[in-house]
């Protein structure tokens, strides 16, 4: 890896962190802001914010990547998404004082979300256009985003007791830095194509083909859909459950502390996980990471204090960690550079299926049931969906695992 590589992997890691941030600010203030945003107090309001943005995630993830497939460049696209995330930031802010409803927000929130998920997936698709490992890469996408989640929780918390808007504010700023910062990043997607000796230029359809052609894509994105359900069942239920004074009765800000104790040691992991599994292979990482993940996020939800809680959800994150850059780095094993966009794109349709698979899940489940049958619900399909698929994984991996990725430091 070059001088020049080493480079754009750290201001691609900016972007992503940035953009994760961005989305984190609003998490631990959702009670109160959907109430100021028009909506009536209770979890049912903040499922909907959040479902909204994530229904568009799915949406228009894959139509990101492909497109950078097609036109052989990225950059371009990761600004327009960041810049246009941020205005509809902007727009979220004031459609109270325009006099519109809640429906007027969620539709906001749609269109900032399909704007959002293009500078969110493309940088990430341009970490994998890099040499120097998969995993190692895929690792610093991780570290990107679990740093980002534990920064905008944080600070989103603090904002939050301040002003409900006060992170709607802060999100807008800091994703249109992201955007201005994704244009200082060389483009390689158009001359990766050209290395491999495919069409530079294989138009969208063709594209879209030979990312359906890889059907070994299918236990990644199975992974990801359900390590992102339990993500999103802890950015909705996680906030409610510590804030409820049935629970622990934390403010905005210690419910944001909470899930940086999950977001930190997910992210300062991950690259040291992802260069592992380039080592030796993703299949441990992978199975028996998503399996711990499962039997920990139990344990959080039947915590008889709040210190066990605290303690289990730094496992939480450490679980979290061993598995997510070993699971991104297999779509990047098994697929055609000149279809990584859309690859990438449907790993995020996987994913953000999941974060809404969460939010539904975990609210209907935590409204009907309450909150210790909703964590024993998400954590033991964690748990399922590890061993059930376990030997998928063993035929999938030793091919692309066995030995390191191609590409030098």
């Amino acid at each position: 890896m070059t001088s020049d590589d080493r480079g754009d992997r750290r201001r691609l890691v900016a972007v992503v962190l940035a953009v994760l941030v961005s989305q984190v600010l609003l998490y631990p203030g959702v009670p109160d802001l959907v109430v100021e945003l028009g909506a009536p107090a209770g979890i049912d309001a903040g499922m909907w914010f959040l479902v909204a943005e994530f229904a568009a995630f799915v949406t228009f993830a894959v139509a990101w990547g492909a497109a950078s497939d097609a036109l052989g460049r990225r950059v371009p696209l990761v600004v327009v998404g960041a810049l246009g995330g941020a205005a509809s930031y902007a727009a979220l802010a004031a459609v109270p004082r325009l006099g519109f409803g809640f429906p007027a927000v969620l539709l906001v929130r749609v269109v900032g979300g399909s704007l959002t998920i293009g500078a969110f997936s493309l940088a990430i698709t341009m970490l994998m256009d890099l040499g120097g490992g998969n995993g190692r890469n895929m690792g610093a996408a991780g570290l990107a985003i679990g740093l980002g989640a534990a920064v905008g929780s944080v600070v989103g918390g603090a904002l939050a007791d301040l002003g409900p808007f006060y992170p709607v504010y802060a999100g807008a700023v800091v994703l249109a830095g992201a955007g201005l910062l994704a244009a200082t990043v060389d483009d390689r997607a158009a001359g990766d194509a050209v290395e491999t000796g495919d069409d530079p230029d294989p138009g969208f359809r063709e594209v879209l083909s030979r990312a359906r052609e890889t059907p070994g894509l299918l236990v990644p994105f199975a992974f990801g859909f359900v390590d992102r359900l339990t993500a999103g069942f802890f950015a909705l239920v996680g906030v409610y459950y510590f804030q409820d004074p049935a629970t622990f009765g934390l403010s905005a800000t210690g419910a944001g502390a909470t899930l940086a104790l999950f977001f930190v040691p997910f992210a300062l992991l991950q690259s040291p996980f992802g260069t592992l599994s380039d080592r030796i292979g993703r299949f441990f990482p992978v199975v028996l990471g998503s399996i711990a993940y499962g039997i920990v996020t139990i344990g959080v939800g039947v915590a008889p204090v709040y210190p066990v809680a605290a303690g289990l959800m730094v496992l939480v994150g450490v679980c979290g960690a061993l598995m997510a850059p070993a699971t991104m780095a297999l779509v990047t094993d098994l697929v055609d550079p000149a279809a990584r966009g859309a690859a990438m794109g449907a790993f995020n349709v996987f994913g953000s299926l999941g974060f809404l698979t969460g939010f539904l899940v975990g609210g209907g489940a935590t409204g009907a049931f309450g909150y210790r049958a909703a964590f024993l619900a998400v954590g033991g399909l964690e748990l399922a969906i590890a061993l059930a698929l376990l030997p998928a994984v063993r035929a999938v991996a030793p091919r692309v695992g066995s030995a390191p990725s191609t590409g030098s430091d």
